[in-house]
């Protein structure tokens, strides 16, 4: 039975409370993100059965607004909330069903843990849950998710695995891979570095425009602002390959300090390659972002 997609956009599932409200093109790319992830869980009943209930559910869906609202009104930083943590999740999904198709197993099923259906709610569940520890605070915000994310997965498991063996276990990758996301921890198996590496591709210019038009003027906007698109294809020399679009050269930085690091010395660096450009690639100019910037109190504004 098709699922109807507006069962699962923020749109159709607003809380009462705290918002942090998306530009119309983010919109747009949450669309293109639940798609995705339904397309991807079609054959994994165990998976698609953890996004419906993730989804849907009011404690993670207040973990989301409440870790949004930290990181972008109050840091002026890029979205992370629910729906980047869709994007993130769609992304890190369809890494995996490249690497499925090419035979390639992850550590979850090389050393007898499960299937392939148990890979794909490992890498969803950690990919939906790994920044709802920025409502705690910023820093040391992998170690926050995860206890915030222990009573939720506990709840949501146990309606999956019976068995309590197998259900631990799954568990444990979740929130190994939820604390290692990001690029100052170390990944030790796959399935985290796929979460780590997904998260670093959701880097288009629908999310740094909600921290610009708030005013933010820092390289981690500017730069996202020149990310056009970011393509997740089956690759030639590695079995995936991550295809990067920018109008402006300044995308570099998201490229090199936020996605090269999370793929170089991680257990996916064997499969995975990365191709930027800057689009025209035979113009010689690169698209203005920043017109003018005024400080204004402490801080550098866009005007």
């Amino acid at each position: 039975m098709k699922k109807d997609i507006r069962n699962f956009t923020s749109s159709e599932l607003k809380n009462v409370g705290i918002e942090v409200d998306i530009p119309e093109g983010y919109a747009e790319l949450e669309k293109e993100a639940v798609n995705s992830i339904l397309e991807a869980t079609s054959r994994y009943e165990k998976a698609r059965k953890m996004f419906e209930m993730l989804v849907k559910d009011e404690e993670t869906r207040a973990n989301w607004d409440l870790a949004n609202f930290i990181a972008v009104e109050k840091l002026k930083y890029n979205d992370h909330g629910e729906v980047h943590a869709k994007i993130v999740a769609a992304s890190a999904l369809k890494m995996y069903q490249i690497l499925a198709e090419r035979g390639i197993k992850t550590d979850f099923i090389e050393y007898g843990g499960g299937d392939e259906d148990d890979v794909a709610l490992i890498l969803l569940s950690a990919a939906l849950l790994h920044d709802i520890g920025n409502q705690i605070y910023r820093k040391n915000h992998p170690l926050h998710s995860v206890y915030l994310a222990i009573p939720i997965l506990n709840r949501m498991l146990a309606e999956i695995y019976e068995d309590v063996e197998k259900r631990t276990e799954v568990r444990g990758f979740i929130l190994n891979a939820i604390y290692a996301h990001d690029a100052g921890i170390p990944d030790l198996t796959m399935e985290a570095s796929l979460v780590g590496i997904a998260d670093a591709t959701d880097m288009t210019k629908g999310r740094g425009r909600m921290a610009f038009d708030l005013g933010s003027t820092s390289i981690h906007v500017v730069s996202a602002l020149s990310v056009e698109s970011v393509i997740i294809a089956a690759g030639n020399e590695k079995p995936i390959e991550l295809i990067i679009e920018m109008s402006n050269s300044s995308g570099i930085f998201q490229v090199e300090e936020t996605l090269g690091k999370k793929i170089i010395g991680s257990p996916m660096e064997k499969y995975v390659d990365v191709v930027a450009t800057v689009t025209p690639v035979d113009a010689d100019y690169d698209k203005r972002i920043v017109r003018v910037i005024r400080l204004r109190g402490r801080k550098f504004m866009s005007e």
